[in-house]
């Protein structure tokens, strides 16, 4: 049996830099920055761009806006992605992720 010494609190914008390097293992997606009223809340609070984090009673829900490479199939690169922002926040934090969720706001076009 463990005794607790105290309480630990991991901020919010520590769990979005976490949430935003794990994007970064997924291939065919990125995190959009906010437009111009959440780039400002973003640089006043800190964090990531394009990544919410909301926690409540040890339970964290993300909510992320990204972009998708054009053919890359939309559904299985979002779970994909679901699946390591979970893995890794939950890994670092010891918090539970109850949801990530994703909403694919534009789709990037490269010309070869």
């Amino acid at each position: 049996m463990a005794d607790r010494l105290g309480d630990i609190r991991v901020a919010d914008q520590v769990i979005a830099v976490i949430a935003g390097v794990a994007v970064e293992e997924v291939l065919d997606v990125s995190v959009r920055s906010g437009g111009l009223y959440q780039d400002l809340a973003k640089k006043i609070n800190g964090g990531a761009k394009g990544i919410t984090v909301f926690v409540t009673d040890d339970r964290v829900t993300i909510d992320m806006r990204v972009s998708v490479r054009y053919g890359a199939p939309i559904h299985q690169v979002c779970h994909t992605l679901q699946e390591k922002v979970k893995e890794a926040v939950e890994a670092l934090t010891g918090l539970f992720v109850e949801a990530v969720n994703v909403r694919v706001e534009t789709i990037e076009i490269k010309n070869p």
